[in-house]
């Protein structure tokens, strides 16, 4: 258990309620959203711990010892929430955002990968 978080078992939320969730948090603090480039290196930045967590469960570079234990669940939760931000900073509304990027995918690669017999 994570001291001073409170851990909800199955949360279910929307993009919605992430996105309200996030603003809740942030407008606490005078210094708001941070800029654009500001938000794309702390995106990078998470990237790349998860896939430096990847690379200690799937690939060939174990933990040190003495390395603090992550996992990828906690890491994509990390990109999730800096995403939102982003996504909040530029009044994005991430749901609109996924439909582009899905309806997107459903047309110009409705083919492209074997499908499973049904």
């Amino acid at each position: 258990m994570h001291e001073g978080v409170i851990i909800i078992d199955k949360p279910i939320y929307n993009t919605e309620d992430i996105q309200k969730r996030v603003d809740d948090y942030i407008s606490q603090f005078k210094e708001g959203y941070f800029s654009p480039l500001s938000l794309m290196a702390r995106m990078t930045e998470e990237i790349g711990e998860l896939a430096r967590e990847v690379n200690h469960y799937y690939g060939e570079k174990p933990k040190k010892s003495t390395e603090v234990e992550k996992t990828v669940e906690e890491e994509l939760g990390d990109i999730i929430f800096v995403l939102t931000c982003f996504a909040n900073s530029l009044d994005i509304d991430l749901s609109q955002a996924f439909n582009l990027a899905m309806t997107k995918f459903e047309t110009r690669d409705k083919d492209r990968w074997t499908r499973k017999d049904s």
